[in-house]
């Protein structure tokens, strides 16, 4: 009896083992599921954040290429109502922006321009060719503002820095500022700094400036200005300095918008012609140049001249630069010469300058000859300017927006502005530009006014003169090994232009 209880005992007892052991194998399994589960929903996870982000990342380019593929069930609005919006709204282009250009990175190029606007807008184009050819990274250029005019201005006030930046990621990869190691290695000063030689061949920056970067990670260019021969460069290096002049480098919204606002109240009274009458005090200073000046005057611009160290040049004789040609023509000279090429004196005629020296009483006889003389600052109220004021290089933008588009555009001196302005109307379809041959002219001019030339004689003289000087096709001068006598790049960047295949003009 006792040995059956004991069994039946044993039994319950194996019975109770075997259903804990059955329930224990339970719960492992449901761990495990649960486990299982736990993975797949992480890894799940991972796979639909990785997606999104590279979806973001190529959204631009693909995004809308894929939307426009998935079935109209997807769209939210009805096709009715899509309809409606394309009735009522024009439609907008897609933005494409180029793709990135891969390149292994050898470094950083930092670069400090010089001078007024338009020579830190050549050395900029410069600087991008540079970068693109050395295959480095290009921090957004830095502007002037110990210049002269001492224009407080940064890229982003005067140029749009984010189309500046993708326009030209096919090319060459341009942040805005250095990774932050190399940035505070920057604030500490301990940057390698340097001007380079100046219309140096590509051939130098690969073999000099190169290995530098190479070395010290980050290299930064100061005084940047005609640092790339005009000449002799290879073919895509040519074209992208135009790329970046003609495309890349456009103004900020605010700039772009006052211009054309501008150009609209111009043509509302007909055609109009921009001089750019290069008589400010500066100009007058520096070069020396003090034709019709009292004496009060030229001895304020000595003064001024000797003010400035960096002027190397401080004792000038006007009489002769003038007969040389090498200073700009006064409001007097230029009111002759307009006339003389029957310049309709109805015109409006645009002042894109500073301040003209000598104010109302130097302007007297151009403002006889042409009473329609016109200035931003009469076109626009003090509201409109009051952002751009003591900005001198924004106001020479807006001078420059309106000079493109001008139905004639006269410079009186070949400066930075007209020299850019020039090779950009060039592009724009060779739009009439004359230039002034200031040596000539100031002879001329002297003849007619101590009587040796009569008016028709004078006039005659000047229209034959210059009736092959009106900014159309011609070949770009080359003089070998005097880079600074040769034609400027930028004022015929004949390899961007369409016109006939010739040989360069060689001067010996």
């Amino acid at each position: 009896m006792c040995k059956i209880e004991k069994k039946v005992e044993r039994k319950r007892e194996m019975g109770g083992i075997l259903k804990g052991e059955s329930r224990g194998g339970v719960e492992k399994q449901l761990k495990g599921s649960k486990m299982k589960l736990w993975m797949i929903r992480a890894t799940t996870s991972v796979l639909l954040w990785t997606c999104i982000v590279q979806l973001t990342a190529i959204g631009d380019t693909w995004g809308p290429r894929v939307l426009n593929v998935w079935p109209p069930c997807f769209n939210r609005e009805s096709d009715a109502a899509s309809s409606l919006v394309h009735d009522t709204l024009p439609s907008i282009p897609q933005r494409v922006l180029p793709h990135k250009r891969v390149y292994k990175n050898n470094g950083y190029l930092m670069v400090s321009c010089n001078g007024g606007l338009n020579q830190m807008r050549a050395a900029i184009c410069d600087m991008v060719a540079i970068a693109r050819y050395l295959n480095v990274t290009l921090i957004v250029p830095e502007l002037d503002k110990s210049s002269f005019w001492a224009d407080p201005s940064e890229f982003k006030d005067i140029f749009d820095v984010e189309h500046f930046i993708t326009s030209l990621r096919d090319e060459v990869r341009i942040l805005k500022e250095l990774p932050p190691r190399l940035k505070r290695r920057v604030e500490l000063g301990r940057v390698y700094s340097m001007p380079p030689i100046s219309w140096s061949d590509i051939s130098y920056y690969h073999n000099q400036i190169l290995p530098l970067i190479q070395k010290y990670k980050v290299v930064q260019l100061n005084r940047t200005d005609s640092r790339l021969a005009n000449n002799g460069q290879p073919l895509e290096i040519q074209k992208l300095r135009c790329r970046v002049n003609f495309s890349a480098l456009r103004f900020t919204s605010q700039i772009e918008e006052l211009g054309k606002r501008v150009i609209r109240l111009l043509r509302q009274n007909g055609p109009f012609l921009v001089l750019h009458l290069r008589y400010e005090m500066d100009m007058l200073a520096f070069s020396g140049c003090t034709q019709g000046c009292n004496e009060e005057e030229v001895e304020e611009l000595t003064r001024m001249r000797y003010a400035y160290p960096w002027w190397k040049e401080k004792i000038i004789n006007s009489d002769l630069k003038r007969k040389d040609g090498l200073c700009p023509l006064t409001p007097e000279e230029t009111a002759l010469t307009l006339s003389a090429l029957d310049i309709d004196p109805s015109m409006q005629i645009y002042i894109a300058a500073g301040e003209i020296y000598g104010g109302e009483r130097r302007m007297a006889s151009l403002a006889t000859a042409y009473p329609n003389l016109v200035r931003k600052e009469i076109l626009l109220g003090a509201s409109d300017l009051r952002f751009f004021q003591n900005h001198s290089s924004q106001m020479a933008a807006l001078d420059y927006l309106v000079s493109l588009e001008s139905d004639i555009f006269v410079p009186t001196y070949d400066g930075n502005m007209a020299k850019v302005v020039e090779g950009h109307r060039r592009f724009l379809g060779f739009k009439k530009t004359v230039l002034l041959d200031r040596r000539l002219l100031v002879d001329l001019i002297d003849q007619y006014t101590n009587g040796s030339l009569s008016w028709d004689e004078f006039s005659a003289a000047v229209k034959e003169s210059h009736s092959d000087r009106m900014g159309g096709p011609v070949n770009r001068l080359v003089i070998p090994d005097r880079p600074k006598e040769e034609d400027y790049f930028y004022s015929n960047p004949e390899e961007c232009l369409q016109m006939p295949s010739v040989d360069l003009w060689i001067s010996t």
